[in-house]
């Protein structure tokens, strides 16, 4: 692939934070390896207080390295609805601003709310831009509680963000989805003309370089554990990342008590740093007397790779709904690179499927004692046992960061030659 020339500058335009824990790894791990291709880029970002003091200055270093230019703005909370608007508004206003000064040559916009300002920009400044779709995104909001139809405001917004939806999918220069099942959906839609829609299907990547259990030694895995109070030889099941709107909480600790019935000393460990998610852990597990079998810390992005090193298996249950089809969790990837098997549920994106075809874990059908069961006997009764070197496998076909890097800049060669 000929290296593009360093005057196809691309404005990348993310409502997540470069200094959350999305940014540094579904962000800045691309558009690091796309530098390192001959690509410059610009980021606007809106950063959250508290994330961007304590790693402002490791990802600006980071950026400053890649030679990406990063332009972080605050982050506006309240009110609802009209700061969205307000920041959307910066936005634009600053992309145009530099748009003028020295041109874009593309508009990379990554979820719903930022590809309004990349629509605007074709529209207004004739600038290409990718609808990195993410997901279903309004339906996600409606599938989560978050906007209630039944609210006529939250009612409105739906319908505009679903008619944007269809305008984004026809006029975008290519459209990034997560799964198959998505991309499958969308196909059926009658409203959309799918003569004018490119799809490319690029799922949440996994940095398999960080995320390699080589890098860890036996030493250092034991002595993880004992800082965390678990034993060499405890079988520990490992919640890793937030909790937020989807992960279910309630049913992966019912599966630890059916498993513990099992093996009455299997230690549950959650990586999490979020305080109040925390302290609702904390609460549940008081609540259900398996307090002392529970385990909470919290890791930084870099040392991710050993709280998962030293799991027996991991665990994330999400909310089934029409809008999770569209879903890649960026903790499938990060977790079958590091060997480990895994219980999921179905009917997530390409989940379930991936999981059995790459035989990385085991998919639970339901959530009932029934299931649990079910999946755990069908886990220690297998007559060939999970391997680690073929999950990982399974983690290079599906996930690879640098297959993921390759299909963006293929998307941004297309555009700019």
């Amino acid at each position: 692939m000929p290296l593009p020339t360093a005057t196809k500058r691309i404005l990348f335009l993310s409502y997540d934070g470069m200094t959350d824990a999305l940014g540094q790894s579904q962000v800045l791990p691309y558009l690091c390896g796309l530098s390192n291709l001959g690509f410059a880029f610009t980021i606007i970002s809106f950063e959250k207080a508290d994330k961007f003091e304590q790693n402002r200055t490791y990802i600006a270093a980071l950026c400053e390295q890649y030679h990406i230019d990063w332009i972080p703005l605050s982050y506006t909370k309240r009110p609802p609805v009209f700061s969205t608007v307000y920041d959307l508004a910066r936005a634009y206003r600053l992309a145009k601003k530099l748009h003028r000064q020295m041109p874009f040559s593309l508009v990379h916009c990554r979820s719903y709310v930022m590809s309004l300002v990349g629509l605007r920009m074709k529209r207004k400044l004739g600038v290409e831009f990718v609808f990195d779709m993410r997901g279903f995104w309004a339906d996600e909001r409606v599938d989560g509680g978050l906007w209630n139809l039944k609210n006529p405001l939250y009612q409105v917004i739906y319908r505009y963000f679903k008619h944007q939806e269809r305008c984004f999918l026809e006029e975008s220069c290519r459209s990034i989805c997560h799964t198959h099942r998505a991309v499958a959906e969308m196909q059926t839609w009658k409203n959309l003309h799918r003569d004018k829609v490119r799809f490319e299907i690029i799922p949440c990547c996994a940095d398999l370089e960080l995320f390699n259990p080589k890098t860890i030694s036996e030493t250092r895995k034991n002595e993880q554990r004992a800082t965390l109070g678990i034993g060499a030889n405890d079988f520990v099941l490992t919640y890793v990342g937030s909790l937020g709107t989807w992960y279910m909480l309630h049913e992966m600790l019912d599966f630890f008590e059916v498993l513990q019935t099992r093996i009455p000393d299997a230690k549950m460990l959650f990586v999490n740093g979020n305080r109040s998610e925390q302290a609702l852990i904390r609460t549940e597990t008081e609540k259900r007397g398996i307090s002392p079998n529970v385990v909470i810390t919290q890791s930084p992005y870099t040392k991710m790779p050993l709280h998962i090193a030293i799991s027996s298996w991991a665990i994330f249950f999400i909310t089934p709904s029409y809008s999770k089809m569209a879903s890649s969790p960026v903790k499938q990837g990060e977790i079958m690179a590091m060997g480990i098997p895994v219980f999921c549920n179905s009917g997530v994106g390409d989940t379930d499927s991936i999981v059995q075809q790459a035989n990385a874990g085991i998919v639970v059908e339901g959530f009932t004692k029934a299931h649990y069961q079910a999946a755990i006997e069908a886990a220690f009764n297998m007559k060939k046992p999970h391997d680690a070197s073929t999950i990982r496998a399974g983690a290079v076909q599906f996930f690879s960061l640098q297959k993921g890097i390759l299909q963006y800049a293929s998307v941004y060669q297309s555009v700019l030659t």
